[in-house]
Formats: C-alpha cells, sequence, structure tokens
C-alpha cells in the first residue's frame, strides 16, 4: 500500500510519496550517476536496450532493481501505487515490474511528458509481469504519478492496458484505479470514451485506499506549495488518522498509529501500519523548480516517518549529495525496532519519547539546510554531520526502553 501526491505552484512542484511494503523488506535510499547509452540494461526480469540514463536519487528495497519512488537531475519525480484489475496478474508472463517503470521513467524522462513517454512505450511492448512483493511471491500491477515543476501525469494500468491524464494543480493516487473517462491519452485498445473503471476489480474493496486518498485530497485543499513549507508535507506523511501532525484538530503532535484491525478503515492511515504485514518503510518528498536546469532539493526518510528523519538532500546538475545514512541498513533496522515500539500497547509514551528525540535534530537539519546554496561542495561536509547525528540518535533510541 502506498500514497502518492504532489502540488503544483508558481515556483515548483512539492511532490511526495510513503512507499507501504512489507515490514522486514529493507528499502534504502542511494544516487545513481548519469550512465551513457549502452547495449543492454538488466531490469528486474528483462534485459532491455539502454538508452543511458540521468543522475537519479531512489528509493528501492534491496532485492530490486527498479525503485519506489525518485527523483531526477532534471527534476522529474515518479511514485507508483498497488493497484487491483479485472486482468490477474498471476497469469502474466515475467515483464516489467512497476518499479521497474518508475526507475525507467526517472532515467529517460527530461519532463513529466518524456517520462510518461519512456513509460507508456515500454508498457506497449513489454507489458507487465513478475513478482513484484518477496514476502508473498505475488506479482501486482501498478499506477503512478509523474511530475515535474511544470507539469505531472497520472497514469493508471491494468496489465498491458493503460490510460493517462494531466494534472491539475494537485494530484493524489492511492491503491485504487481513479481515471474514469476523463483519461485524454491511452492504449490502442481502449475505445475512445471509455471508462477506465472497467478495469477495476469489484471484488477487492476500495475502503483501503479511499480513506487515504480523502486525507491526502483534504491536505492538498489547503496546501499552497509556493508558500507552505515542505514541512507541511511532512506533518501529512505523519498521519496516523488524526490529520497532518500539529494541524488544528489533530491534538497532541506526536499520534501512536491506530489499532491494528484491518477490518477498520480507521486503520488505513497515510502513515501506514498493519502490524505483521505492512509498513511505511521509506518516504520522500521533493521541491521540482519551474525553472528547468535548478537544482532539485528533497528530503528522505529511511522507514517509517513517524519515528524517523527527513534528511535533506540535493541534486544540482549530474551531481547528487545525500546523507549516507540513508543507505544504512543497519539504521533502517533501528527505525523498524522503533516502529514497532510505537505500535506496542505503550505506543503513546514511545512516539513522544522518539519525537522528543528526532524532532530537534530534523528541525536542525532543515534550517541548516536552508542556509546552504544549490551547490554540492558546500553540501558534502554538512551531510555528513547530519549522517552521524542521526545516526547516534537512533541507535541510542533503539537500545533503550
Amino acid at each position: 500500500m502506498c500514497d502518492t501526491l504532489c502540488a503544483r505552484g508558481s515556483t515548483k512542484t512539492v511532490f511526495a510519496k510513503n512507499s507501504d511494503r512489507p515490514v522486514s523488506e529493507v528499502q534504502l535510499v542511494g544516487a545513481h550517476p548519469r550512465r551513457p547509452s549502452r547495449g543492454t540494461v538488466r531490469t528486474q526480469y528483462l534485459e532491455l536496450a539502454d538508452t543511458g540514463a540521468a543522475a537519479t536519487v531512489l528509493a528501492r528495497p534491496t532485492w530490486l532493481w527498479g525503485a519506489e519512488h525518485g527523483v531526477n537531475e532534471h527534476g522529474v519525480a515518479i511514485g507508483n501505487e498497488l493497484v487491483f484489475t479485472v486482468v490477474d496478474p498471476h497469469r502474466q508472463p515475467e515483464a516489467l515490474i512497476g518499479m521497474d517503470l518508475v526507475r525507467l521513467g526517472l532515467e529517460r524522462g527530461r519532463t513529466a511528458d518524456e517520462a510518461l513517454e519512456a513509460m507508456t512505450s515500454l508498457l506497449d511492448r513489454y507489458g507487465q509481469g513478475g513478482v513484484a512483493d518477496a514476502s508473498s511471491q505475488s506479482p501486482y500491477f501498478s499506477s503512478f504519478l509523474i511530475a515535474d515543476g511544470r507539469s505531472g501525469w497520472v497514469l493508471e494500468t491494468a496489465g498491458n492496458v493503460w490510460a493517462a491524464k494531466p494534472t491539475s494543480a494537485a494530484a493524489a493516487i492511492s491503491n485504487r484505479l481513479s481515471l474514469r473517462t476523463d483519461w485524454t491519452i491511452g492504449a490502442t485498445s481502449l475505445a475512445p470514451g471509455e471508462d477506465f473503471d472497467r478495469w477495476r476489480d469489484p471484488k477487492t474493496p476500495t475502503s483501503l485506499a479511499d480513506v487515504r486518498l480523502a486525507a491526502g485530497r483534504r491536505f492538498l485543499a489547503a496546501y499552497d506549495p509556493d508558500r507552505g513549507a515542505p514541512s507541511a508535507m511532512a506533518a501529512h506523511l505523519r498521519d496516523h488518522g488524526h490529520g497532518p501532525w500539529g494541524a488544528p484538530g489533530a491534538g497532541d503532535v506526536a499520534q501512536p498509529p491506530p489499532p491494528a484491525d484491518a477490518g477498520d478503515p480507521d486503520c488505513f492511515t497515510v502513515c501506514w501500519h498493519l502490524r505483521g504485514y505492512q509498513a511505511t518503510t521509506s518516504s520522500m518528498i521533493a521541491a521540482l523548480p519551474a525553472t528547468a536546469g535548478a537544482p532539485v532539493q528533497a528530503w528522505a526518510a529511511p522507514g517509517s516517518p513517524c519515528v524517523s528523519v527527513y534528511l535533506p538532500l540535493l541534486l544540482s546538475g549530474e551531481e547528487a549529495v545525500l546523507p549516507e545514512v540513508l543507505g544504512d541498513e543497519a539504521v533502517w533496522h533501528r527505525l523498524a525496532v522503533l516502529r514497532s515500539r510505537v505500535e506496542g500497547p505503550e505506543g503513546a509514551d514511545a512516539i513522544a519519547d522518539v519525537r522528543s528525540v528526532l524532532d530537534p535534530i530534523e528541525a536542525e537539519l532543515w534550517e541548516e539546510a536552508a542556509t546552504l546554496p544549490g551547490e554540492p561542495s558546500r553540501w558534502r561536509p554538512v551531510a555528513a554531520t547530519w549522517s552521524r547525528r542521526v545516526a547516534e540518535a537512533v541507535e541510542s533510541l533503539s537500545a533503550s526502553g
């Protein structure tokens, strides 16, 4: 389960995603340099002709070639969602999976339009298929939110069939098909004006997505990306069902996750905690500049955002600077310990203890990043101190209690 959203203003688009995956699946964030075109590139299951790659920062489960979400040097960001359709993914041969398409779109797209063209061309040629969740050996199809600083697309799929619609100033997607007859381009197999909802599996309830999708749309209705700080987006991504942390009516900032009754829609929160099954295991926010070629700033949180820190990172041209702690598997596992603690019977006290340590650190990191120009040489030494501070704090917290 996942949630992806974006808000476009006059100077930038703010993009964000919570990646919800199996609780034991490690997901790390890393920088991938530009790659010249060469013979072939190996995706999860296929060998493709390689057209080269832009520099990217990607959040990837460690066993996957593809990415859950990411951003490239051109200021394009993409995230994907599992969707339930009438096409049975178990009957499809190994082909491309949603995470392959996220990475390929970011590697090949200088704009949201180009990323969409790359992804749909690959869908038309190769289709989708193959295990995408190793813990349950499950295949599935995906929807996507593709954004840059000036435009964006919602792309939805059912096997080899796809449809896409340009985003308005704000867009949110979750784990359900949402396009109807409002798509503007689609696979050649679609009839003009066809209702894409016919591809939705009517046997799968949409409630697990509807609650989170409604929360995202409520947040976007009040969010101005030109004036609202990205920290407001972080507050939304930490929502445990009471609204963005610190928002009016949300109560205390650090709300523990709700009980784990999978039959209760109230447990389907933006910061996802379905005990023993799935949780938010990585989160990212990116400010995509409207000016082509401008540096891209982003913030990535390893593990569940409610027990983590959004660390600043920079993409300037082909150079990416990100704190090494984002790729530290030991830190990811320590954050999983903290997530388990706040899911327990003492969740309210546990999350208050965690945030009392991590909130001041996150505020300091964001303040320091705000003073830095968009020059990698100025970011590198500071990013190293961010890694040390966060790693030490997480280690201390996970060892206590």
